[in-house]
């Protein structure tokens, strides 16, 4: 029996256009693709036929040979019909409303940049404005990021002309790859620009005025949209980000929005009481020590730590006193340390004498 007639099996007219075959193709070849019709040889016999019919009414100059001289004017036009990953492929670009056969978009977006910028405790606490230097790469304002030498353009790719991907025929199937040649953009720069080297970006270094709001913590990150790397062939920019690192400070720690600060002070101010001038970060405080302070105790002073970086107000400064021992002692100092030493009870010693009770109990000495 002789091969049925092309446009009989594809369902078409003599006068049908590409995409009138293409798509009656696809409505057929799903029908009966042997990845659906498993074990049925009736209906992979039909695949086979109706790809073949395709491979040649598709292919202009086939058609046009077939046209002329039917059947023997091709030859085994079957080994280069498109695969089922295809007609998915199309598929989907329809759907998506991209005409099959057109090339991907590869604009890519450009890279973040990581930039990190250190600062004092003091500019944490107030905040500040800074103006930092920022390496990036750029689009190339000599061929505005085309990668082509002004007064040319970008041609089309010899090796898959312009399609952006390549078919490869694997016996009944076929496999389509991205285009190595021209990376499925379907075109090359056959003329770069000298200024990127077809690059379409060159580095540069950019100044920026940044702002750093009060309260910020180490560690923090700002965004700024737009400000990272110039993107590939029309992709955006990326974003600059800012890490914060905050210095440690000489004299205060910080735990939140709260301050830490360790005072020294003498066993006479401990013993009688004070007061004194405490250090805050805008500024000096009274402090009042009572008499009988025992070393470590912590003292709060509202309002006098970091502020809320969202919202208002602000932490707390927590001064704590470290009772300081002479290290040395002149024969007066020691005199008189000696005497308070003798006349001193138990009552002046309220915590040595509960750690002796504690001691004879447990050891019963």
């Amino acid at each position: 029996m002789g091969k049925r007639d092309y446009y009989e099996i594809l369902g078409v007219s003599r006068d049908a256009t590409e995409n009138d075959i293409r798509k009656a193709y696809r409505r057929l070849a799903m029908q009966y693709h042997p990845d659906r019709a498993q074990g049925d040889k009736d209906a992979e016999e039909k695949f086979k036929e109706l790809s073949e019919a395709y491979s040649v009414l598709i292919d202009p100059q086939k058609r046009a040979n077939y046209d002329r001289f039917g059947h023997a004017g091709v030859e085994g036009g079957f080994g280069d019909f498109p695969g089922f990953g295809d007609i998915f492929g199309d598929i989907f670009e329809d759907f998506f409303g991209r005409p099959a056969g057109r090339r991907r978009s590869y604009a890519q977006q450009g890279d973040d940049i990581i930039y990190e910028l250190t600062i004092t405790l003091e500019e944490a606490y107030e905040g500040l404005e800074h103006e930092i230097t920022v390496p990036r790469m750029d689009m190339c304002g000599e061929c505005q990021g085309t990668g082509v030498e002004p007064g040319s353009s970008r041609a089309t790719c010899p090796l898959c002309r312009g399609a952006g991907r390549l078919r490869h025929a694997q016996g009944f199937f076929s496999i389509t790859r991205t285009c190595h040649r021209c990376a499925g953009a379907g075109t090359v720069i056959e003329h770069p620009c000298r200024t990127c080297k077809g690059e379409g970006r060159v580095r540069t270094e950019k100044q920026l005025r940044i702002t750093i709001p009060a309260g910020i913590d180490s560690n923090s990150r700002i965004r700024y949209r737009g400000e990272g790397e110039a993107g590939r062939q029309g992709g955006p920019n990326g974003d600059l980000h800012i890490v914060i690192k905050v210095k440690e400070h000489d004299l205060f720690e910080r735990d939140g929005n709260n301050l830490l600060c360790d005072v020294p002070i003498s066993f006479p101010q401990a013993a009688l009481g004070t007061q004194m001038k405490i250090p805050t970060l805008d500024g000096k405080v009274t402090l009042k020590i009572p008499p009988g302070t025992q070393t470590h105790k912590i003292f709060r002073v509202k309002n006098k730590g970091m502020p809320y970086l969202r919202g208002h107000g602000r932490g707390d400064l927590f001064v704590r006193v470290i009772v300081e021992t002479p290290s040395k002692l002149n024969d007066r100092q020691r005199e008189l340390l000696e005497e308070f030493a003798r006349i001193s009870g138990d009552d002046a010693h309220p915590l040595t004498k509960k750690f002796l009770d504690k001691f004879k109990e447990v050891f019963g000495a």
